[in-house]
């Protein structure tokens, strides 16, 4: 459900691969130069379970959407913090998850205060919590490290994902906040495919080789291209305005989404893991779906409110 990684090279380090087998590949097709690196079948029918349940919780409007985007966000909360356990850091993790709640459903009242006003709550009970949750005689241990990588996780996926559920409940320029959710899904998605594509097929120029090694810049234009003809198509289509709209719109989450999956690569990269879990066969965990559409939710929401603003709506 998120951006995969353009790739380049089937492992880091690995020379590409150039085969001939005329027998598989006719003259004028473009030859793959790269292996796709996934179970495909598997992932397939994964995304095919996935896309059904947000199709569905869409249609039904924000009293389904809410639901499963807070799931998503408890999920890959554990995800991540369970692997930040493993690799030796310290948070409240049950403690965590049920404050990211808070700072979701906070949101159905109190739209952005109650989601700010959660957020700098649960900030505080972490920061207090790392300094005594040993004991009032003990010396807290890499308290800075590990308070500052708790507020990292509370931004990245509770705070990115209740966006996310609000953009159910706008309704800017008479349009329903489910069109808006499409939108923006449409577009990640397209990143998804083009850079997909395009980094298997023509791949060789690594993007940001020191932080993920199987990206590469012909990737990050397939996204691009696939992203902005897609936004063009959406905002037509769905939110019926203006063509440029669109463009803004699809380069402002291709380029959310590919930082997003740069973040989470990054932070495997520190942990020295593949995948945040096995949760989704095929895929990986949440988080592997979600590290693209999280900064992505949040940077639509902020154009969509920006907009009514200026609209003076």
């Amino acid at each position: 459900m998120a951006t995969t990684e353009h790739e380049y090279g089937h492992e880091h380090g690995h020379e590409h691969e150039h085969r001939a087998t005329p027998s598989r590949w006719p003259s004028h097709a473009p030859k793959p130069k790269n292996k796709a690196g996934r179970d495909l079948p598997a992932a397939i029918t994964t995304g095919v379970v996935l896309g059904a349940l947000v199709i569905a919780a869409v249609m039904v409007g924000p009293v389904a959407w809410y639901p499963l985007v807070a799931v998503a966000v408890a999920l890959a909360m554990w995800e991540v913090m369970t692997r930040l356990r493993e690799g030796g850091y310290q948070q409240p993790r049950t403690l965590m998850i049920i404050l990211g709640q808070a700072m979701l459903w906070l949101s159905v009242p109190y739209g952005t205060t109650g989601l700010v006003a959660g957020f700098a709550f649960t900030v505080l009970v972490v920061m207090f919590w790392g300094m005594f949750h040993q004991g009032r005689h003990n010396r807290p241990e890499n308290y800075l490290r590990d308070t500052a990588v708790a507020i990292f996780v509370l931004a990245w996926i509770p705070l990115f994902g209740t966006f996310a559920a609000m953009i159910s409940v706008i309704s800017e320029g008479g349009v329903d906040g489910s069109r808006f959710i499409v939108a923006f899904m449409l577009c990640v998605v397209a990143n998804d495919v083009g850079g997909y594509a395009a980094g298997v097929m023509f791949g060789s120029h690594p993007m940001a080789p020191a932080v993920s090694p199987n990206k590469s810049w012909e990737g990050f234009g397939g996204s691009l291209t696939a992203g902005v003809i897609t936004g063009i198509l959406v905002v037509a289509l769905l939110i019926d305005g203006p063509w440029w709209m669109g463009v803004v719109l699809g380069i402002a989450l291709v380029l959310c989404a590919t930082m997003g999956d740069l973040v989470e690569s990054q932070f495997k990269r520190e942990l020295g893991i593949k995948d945040m879990s096995n949760l989704l066969p095929g895929h990986g965990g949440i988080m592997d779906r979600l590290d693209g559409m999280l900064p992505a939710a949040a940077v639509t929401y902020i154009l969509l409110t920006s907009t009514a603003l200026m609209n003076g709506a």
